[in-house]
């Protein structure tokens, strides 16, 4: 239960009211990334499964004339967590309010934005792993019954109050899914994990995008670029607007293959998507450490990095492409990364010990 009183942000119960509680709450199409972002399913790219999914359980909610379940999307950053809320608000015909949670601090701002909903909106919160404790006991509440539990005065005069507020849907959005509490993990009746995307469905997002920037594209330029954008569509929207540049100032403004590669070497991402980073955390594991395993701080040392930025940036491709492995005793290369980038004087199973 929420105690909101003279002593807490200096906030009664009756002064609680609809705030601007962030500047990164805002409409989703007020930005230059809305407009590239898909409004419909139809328009969507990839996550067939889930696409699937989401159509069977709105339309169910549409028939009912209910809102639907609360919706956990979890995966890699960049995969488009925010752009289905987006689609699911279109598809429900109804708003969508969009925050993150570090900016949900106190009790007033998440109270505000609750009590500014109507009936079927979507609340969408963004790295929900990271809500304060109290911002989360609000929400439980809210999530299951639809109201806020607040209390009024002080120590005799307390009292408890509770709040009806409309039937909402709270899409929560997440890159560490493990980091939620289990309370406010088991209030999501919807529940996905976002894939990477492949090399054919990143074309067409591609392609798509190329087609909103105005900007000529022949398929094979878009298949490069796909190859070098990690498997994650937010890469490959950022890979496209600099291959533009490029095309229009070298080129004949027309993206082809050999503009792309040009444009993609000159921005020193290879072929398998690395960057100057990546290579020189696999290179510091070859050549400083014998092929590991080698602890993550001394890698983290050893490049200038945040442990944090390596752990959530460059790790997860890393593994994921098969480069590295994470050990109980650090991280080692991979056979695969050995022959990939000709790395032939470590022994890999002499470190295995």
């Amino acid at each position: 239960m929420a105690i909101i009183s003279d002593d807490d942000n200096n906030i009664k119960f009756d002064k609680v009211k609809n705030e601007d509680t962030t500047s990164e709450e805002t409409s989703y199409d007020m930005s230059f990334e809305s407009n590239i972002r898909p409004k419909h399913f139809d328009d969507y790219v990839g996550q067939s499964t889930l696409k699937s999914t989401l159509k069977i359980s709105i339309e169910a909610a549409k028939k009912r004339e209910l809102p639907l379940d609360h919706v956990l999307f979890y995966g890699p950053p960049g995969l488009g967590k925010t752009t289905l809320a987006s689609v699911i608000a279109t598809e429900m015909n109804t708003n969508i309010k969009i925050t993150s949670a570090p900016s949900l601090e106190r009790p007033r701002d998440i109270i505000g934005i609750l009590m500014s909903l109507k009936a079927g909106d979507i609340l969408f919160i963004d790295e929900i792993h990271r809500l304060n404790k109290i911002s989360e006991e609000i929400l439980y509440p809210a999530m299951e019954d639809f109201y806020l539990d607040m209390t009024t005065g002080k120590s005799q005069t307390l009292k408890s109050i509770r709040i009806p507020i409309p039937k909402f849907t709270l899409v929560g959005a997440t890159t560490k899914a493990g980091s939620l509490s289990s309370p406010l993990r088991d209030r999501f009746g919807i529940i996905h994990r976002l894939e990477f995307y492949t090399e054919e469905e990143l074309t067409k997002v591609i392609q798509r995008t190329a087609k909103i920037l105005e900007i000529e594209i022949e398929e094979q330029g878009a298949i490069a670029i796909a190859r070098r954008s990690r498997g994650t569509p937010r890469i490959a929207n950022r890979l496209v607007k600099r291959v533009r540049d490029f095309a229009i100032v070298k080129s004949n403004g027309i993206i082809d293959e050999k503009t792309a590669n040009e444009a993609l070497d000159i921005l020193q991402i290879d072929k398998f998507g690395l960057d100057n980073t990546d290579r020189s955390l696999l290179q510091i594991i070859a050549e400083k450490y014998n092929g590991g395993p080698v602890g993550i701080e001394t890698l983290a040392t050893a490049l200038g990095e945040d442990v944090k930025t390596i752990e959530d940036v460059y790790e997860p491709y890393l593994v994921q492409k098969g480069f590295i492995q994470r050990t109980p005793r650090g991280r080692k290369l991979t056979p695969f990364a050995c022959k990939c980038f000709d790395i032939n004087n470590i022994d890999l199973q002499q470190s295995l010990f």
